[in-house]
């Protein structure tokens, strides 16, 4: 029952990273400039900041450790909670690297960050960048992620229990009448007055704004001039953000699977309702061409047909799973909204559906378990917290209450017959946060900043490809790449044109030529 912001990384990105974070490295402090920690935005969320009172954080001295697997580094990190206070309370931030193998010059570090917003960026870093990038990237970068304020280890948001966390994602999120609108309303609620309980001192700084100042701090520690990044999904956000606040220190900028920060979150919602739809019309083609697609052979309307009449069924009856949760409508729908992020994980979608259909729910409600990071002990990661705590922070809510909801589902519904009335409904859990939004919705121009490429694919489903179009357009050095594909994102996904675009970048500064397009 999560929001579907448009910013949730992708579920192959953790498969990747395992989510299992240790790791860490030595580095300098940066002399940084006379403005260092200043920042030049006027967008959504700036505040004003003591240049004087930050230098003790752009000159702090990290002690790097062995951590993890062979050749990480891990620290702890000091930013303000409040810049608008840097004198008060301090925050702990967990970051990590690994050194640049060789040979070639080293070109200094390369932060990553996988999206979410949510997700570890030291467990994609640990568990898939710094080993699975091109061999050229790492020889001449040291690899380095920061996990922002609020998330996995940098401290982590956090809201309910297990126990409740599992009530929470089994609230019918398609409610038919008033008492069920008031369950789902009455769960937002919970849930939000639990992020209070728990993380109440937090929550009104875990804003993207403030995320992008601690990454300009990490910079700064790491002894570079200037930023190097690529970011994925929500990361796009991030990264931008970075060069609307600093155009002056962005260096190699790549926003993957790109999000357009000028719309307001009703907005975002019905695109990226759009987008599962896309997506899910694609998977439908390719299901009809496979001997297994549990919805017959006829046509994708068919699929689709199907599929609404499968969820009606597990509204009115879920299914058993061999636990004590059954497979009802809305864990459902989250298990094939996670087979939506990647084309590879289809052929396990169809045999979850037909296990689903015969009765069996326990692969569908696995595919559902790890889009929420649940562990096999019942617990839960905090990604789905820090989403939440970041989203509801960045914008003011999509919908007031139900009413707006009522009125607006017809087009959430034509944006996608299969997904929009859930999403639609999903969208309303920002109306109930206790932390008013400091974000509001503008165009990013980052004037001054290097050339930027941002990346999208035709057919994503949680970043719809005119975002990216969008965002190229706004950035004034924006550069946009397209992959006309299926899935979340494109970098280091199987296209050698993409790959070869991106690493020439990052190697040698030289952006793809506009307009460029892969296949």
């Amino acid at each position: 029952m999560e929001s579907r912001s448009p910013f949730r990384v992708t579920a192959a990105a953790f498969v990747a990273a395992g989510l299992l974070i240790t790791g860490c490295s030595s580095g300098g402090s940066s002399s940084g400039s006379s403005d260092e920690g200043a920042g030049s935005a006027t967008g959504s969320g700036s505040v004003s900041v003591d240049q004087a009172a930050l230098k003790k954080f752009y000159g702090q001295k990290i002690k790097w450790r062995a951590c993890g697997v062979s050749g990480f580094q891990c620290a702890t990190m000091k930013a303000p909670l409040d810049y608008a206070e840097p004198d008060g309370k301090q925050i702990d931030l967990a970051v990590s690297r690994k050194k640049a193998t060789g040979p070639g010059k080293r070109l200094g570090s390369l932060l990553v960050n996988p999206g979410g917003p949510g997700g570890s960026a030291i467990g994609y870093l640990q568990g898939y960048a710094a080993i699975g990038y091109p061999a050229p990237v790492r020889a001449q970068y040291d690899m380095a992620a920061i996990d922002p304020r609020g998330v996995a280890r940098s401290e982590p948001v956090e809201c309910l229990s297990g126990t409740e966390m599992d009530a929470y994602t089994q609230v019918d999120q398609t409610p038919d009448d008033q008492a069920e609108i008031a369950r789902l309303t009455g769960a937002f609620k919970k849930f939000a007055a639990g992020c209070e309980k728990r993380s109440g001192e937090i929550l009104p700084h875990v804003s993207t704004v403030e995320t992008a100042r601690d990454m300009d701090i990490f910079r700064a520690v790491l002894g570079d001039e200037k930023l190097s990044y690529v970011g994925a999904s929500y990361g796009t956000f991030l990264g931008a953000t970075y060069a609307e606040l600093f155009p002056e220190r962005t260096g190699r900028l790549v926003l993957d699977g790109a999000m357009d920060p000028s719309l307001p979150a009703r907005d975002l919602n019905r695109d990226q309702t759009a987008g599962f739809e896309t997506a899910f019309q694609s998977f439908a083609r390719d299901c009809v061409k496979q001997s297994d697609c549990p919805f017959g052979t006829k046509s994708p309307a068919e699929v689709a047909t199907r599929m609404n009449a499968f969820f009606k069924g597990l509204d009115a009856e879920p299914v058993p799973t061999g636990e004590t949760r059954q497979l009802g409508e809305s864990l459902a729908t989250t298990g094939v909204i996670a087979a939506m992020y990647d084309e590879s994980a289809w052929p396990q979608l169809r045999e979850a559906l037909a296990q689903a259909m015969d009765g069996d729910g326990t692969a569908l409600l696995g595919l559902a378990d790890s889009y929420y990071e649940r562990d096999g002990d019942g617990s839960y990661q905090n990604l789905m917290f820090a989403n939440s705590a970041v989203n509801c922070l960045d914008l003011p809510p999509a919908f007031s209450g139900p009413g707006e909801v009522t009125q607006d589902l017809p087009s959430f519904e034509k944006a996608s017959p299969v997904f929009g009335r859930n999403l639609a409904w999903a969208s309303l859990n920002c109306a109930y946060w206790p932390t008013k939004a400091t974000g509001s919705p503008h165009r990013i121009e980052a004037k001054g900043a290097a050339p930027i490429v941002v990346v999208g694919t035709t057919r994503d489903p949680a970043t719809p490809y005119k975002w990216a179009r969008s965002l190229a357009e706004q950035l004034s050095s924006g550069t946009l790449l397209t992959y006309n594909g299926d899935g979340h994102t494109a970098y280091g996904r199987g296209s050698d044109c993409i790959d070869t675009a991106i690493n020439t970048y990052l190697l040698e500064g030289t952006p793809p030529t506009p307009a460029k397009k892969c296949s």
